[in-house]
């Protein structure tokens, strides 16, 4: 017999070779029909592996992050097990859950349309209700790559050759077999409810220099009732993209002559952005910050100081060269080593610390074509950055101060769903970062016990830290339900000891500085993305870039109109005048449709009484009433929202 611990501490005995689903079968049955997943001693496993020793047991279920990555896992085989039946001569890339779905990159030899994406959910219906269990099989390096090799599988073969024996698996489920190291469901019965979404192009190992395969991406479910709910999500999030929503309000564009990934903000987005910036600026001048600009460029020797250039030269734009033989300069990829060099201008006391420079800093970085998409992944971006340089004695409560304003942005603007993650180094893969395992550990414990001493919620994850250190990132849930890394705060004891920078302490000795690297909103340009698709671009009345539309019913009344605006702009309204020569109920449907939060439609009888006709946006026609009462209206309202924020 072996002894079983529970998350709750209760322990229980079984048999010897007792597996995760015999376990949940003598808690309950429905517990055994709802398990997906497993973790013995902390590792996930198949809900069909022997148990041989004692044993601390977790089970999962679909509302579990565990359970849904199992799920979508066998599901990514399930759709190759489809395709190979579909497409003799296919070859497999790799097919890995994703936080919603998964997705497979094959290399077919009949190109995979959209089209296609019904005969093969068809097929995988097909083989889902043959309830095929998931066998896993444990293989030598050399069986495994003498079985992709006569299969004449390169991608398989290239992974295999990375792997270590004695460490490799093989999962087979009906007449497919695919290399995995698992978990999955103990068969494909569980799927219920399968959708196809996509068809991409993607690079073999995200290289452009390897070939472009076929990625399918897919979701299911263990009920229909489920896709259906994603399904109207999806349409729901269609309306919502930020690349329409940016379109329809002129906020934002993009040209090929200008290049991919690099945004234009048009009048409307610039006013949209400087009223972030100026909120944000107002909080951190509250908290003591200092205002900093820093240019655009480098010389490569400060990024090869900060280590920005071992990590990340090769991946980045071209060093530009000047006619000075020798000179090369970066595109700004960070503003922190700009930043270090402020703090080196003159000697620093203990009393001058903490520190606190910030700037709205544009950066640049060669993201992969193929990986960039609207706001939310671009080559040049400005980040709401800032670092703090502070004694080890303040860095506790420096750090929580950057988890008060986080949480203050984040109530401000409704995003109230929302999980602090602990970004950690991977342990077994030091040679990624730089710096001592002092400092890391240092650090880490930091903003463990920051984040405990202020109530978050965490999760732990390993192998997110920057390389130079570890940090707490802000994990944001949309309004429909989409998870969004925004807001970070990284504590760094690397970067001060590469750039020499110190203190004299009150003993008349130098010391180090610890710096802690923050972004709450983390780039503006992902920021209004997200806020963007998460208000369905309704913004709260203070943010919004057009208050105030005033509509004149005929050409007649556009001086009226005119006088009007002027009126309450000068009342600090944000107010214009749509006076084209179209139909009222037009012009009424068009600035419903830019999410104009206020319609003011004028004709004689207005002209005449001094008077608008008020219409709210989502809410129809609110009557009339004098311009100086609508005024205060509107001023009510922003203060209002002001007073809360």
């Amino acid at each position: 017999m072996i002894k079983i611990t529970f998350p709750d501490g209760s322990v229980r005995e079984y048999a010897k070779g007792t597996t995760a689903l015999q376990v949940a079968e003598s808690i309950s049955p429905r517990l055994a029909q709802d398990v997906l997943a497993a973790t013995v001693n902390g590792s996930v496993v198949d809900l069909n592996l022997p148990i041989d020793d004692a044993a601390a047991v977790k089970l999962f279920k679909w509302d579990d992050d565990e359970g849904k990555h199992a799920f979508w896992h066998t599901s990514s085989h399930l759709l190759a097990e489809a395709l190979e039946a579909l497409y003799p001569g296919i070859k497999f890339g790799i097919g890995p859950a994703i936080e919603n779905g998964f997705y497979y990159d094959v290399d077919s030899p009949t190109p995979i349309t959209e089209g296609d994406l019904p005969k093969i959910e068809e097929k995988m219906y097909e083989l889902a209700r043959q309830k095929e269990e998931m066998t896993r099989r444990e293989v030598s390096k050399a069986e495994a790559l003498k079985t992709y090799t006569e299969k004449g599988d390169p991608y398989k073969v290239e992974l295999i050759a990375d792997l270590t024996d004695g460490t490799i698996t093989f999962y087979t489920n009906g007449n497919f077999t695919d290399l995995c190291r698992g978990p999955h469901l103990p068969n494909t019965g569980y799927i219920k409810a399968i959708k196809l979404t996509s068809v991409a192009g993607a690079y073999w190992r995200g290289s452009e220099k390897n070939k472009m395969l076929t990625r399918i991406y897919g979701i299911t479910f263990p009920k229909k009732s489920m896709l259906d709910e994603y399904l109207a999500m999806l349409e729901e999030a269609k309306k919502r993209d930020h690349r329409k929503l940016g379109k329809e309000l002129e906020l934002f564009a993009f040209s090929q002559r200008v290049g991919q990934g690099l945004p234009l903000w048009l009048p409307k987005g610039t006013a949209l952005r400087d009223r972030l910036e100026g909120f944000l600026r107002n909080v951190q001048k509250k908290y003591g910050y200092a205002q900093v600009i820093t240019p655009h460029i480098g010389s490569k020797e400060l990024y090869v100081t900060s280590g920005h250039y071992a990590k990340y030269g090769k991946d980045s734009f071209q060093p530009i060269l000047t006619p000075d033989e020798g000179e090369e300069y970066l595109l700004k990829p960070m503003n922190c080593p700009h930043h270090c060099e402020i703090y080196r201008i003159k000697p620093r006391s203990y009393k001058d610390l903490p520190l606190r420079l910030a700037e709205f800093g544009t950066v640049y970085r060669y993201e992969m074509s193929g990986e960039l998409h609207g706001l939310t992944r671009v080559r040049g971006f400005t980040q709401d950055d800032a670092h703090i340089f502070c004694r080890p004695d303040q860095l506790l409560g420096e750090f929580q101060k950057v988890i008060d304003i986080v949480l203050y942005i984040f109530k401000t603007l409704d995003f109230k769903d929302f999980t602090a993650q602990v970004s950690l180094r991977d342990p077994n893969n030091k040679e990624k970062y730089i710096g001592s395992d002092e400092n890391w550990e240092k650090a880490e414990s930091a903003i463990i016990q920051a984040a405990a001493e202020k109530g978050l919620s965490t999760v732990v994850e390993y192998g997110e830290a920057a390389f130079y250190g570890p940090k707490l990132d802000f994990m944001v849930r949309d309004a429909l339900g989409r998870k969004w890394q925004l807001g970070t705060i990284q504590v760094d004891y690397n970067l001060p000891e590469r750039f020499d920078l110190s203190y004299t302490g009150a003993d008349d000795k130098p010391h180090r500085p610890v710096m802690i690297h923050r972004a709450p909103f983390g780039s503006m340009e992902r920021f209004v993305a997200v806020l963007l698709e998460h208000t369905g671009g309704k913004f709260p009345l203070w943010l919004t870039p057009d208050q105030v539309v005033i509509l004149p019913i005929s050409e007649k009344f556009n001086d009226y109109a005119e006088k009007l605006s002027e009126f309450l702009n000068n009342c600090d309204i944000r107010t214009q005048v749509d006076d084209r020569n179209e139909k009222i109920g037009r012009k009424i449907r068009d600035n419903e449709l830019k999410r104009i939060p206020f319609l003011l439609i004028v004709g004689e009888k207005e002209e005449i009484e001094g008077t608008v006709s008020v219409r709210l946006q989502g809410e129809g026609d609110k009557g009339s009433m004098t311009r100086e009462a609508f005024a205060a209206l509107v001023g009510e309202q922003v203060a209002k929202e002001v007073r809360q924020i």
